[in-house]
């Protein structure tokens, strides 16, 4: 058994080498466009079939939340802002 994990070790280790990534890393299957939209819909809370009006709405509870005058940063409110982009652009 322990030899099996010390093999496992190794080959990961001479994959990451050649390949710049883990063997792990080679499973995911999602496009980089649907890993960007579901990160958005979970920052906003919106489900994957929210309107145009539901965005906008979770849209501006976060900047209330997230504004810096309220604490938050201008990374947070840039973060929000290209989310609710991202989903915007996705509406037919």
């Amino acid at each position: 058994m322990i030899r099996l994990l010390f093999y496992a070790a190794i080959i990961s280790a001479i994959c990451k080498l050649i390949t710049q990534r883990w063997p792990w890393e080679f499973m995911n299957t999602q496009s980089t466009r649907a890993q960007a939209l579901f990160r958005a819909r979970k920052l906003l809370g919106l489900r994957a079939d929210a309107s145009r009006g539901e965005v906008i709405e979770a849209h501006k509870r976060l900047i209330a939340m997230v504004h810096p005058d309220r604490g938050g940063t201008n990374d947070q409110v840039h973060e929000a802002n290209a989310a609710r982009d991202l989903l915007l652009d996705e509406l037919p």
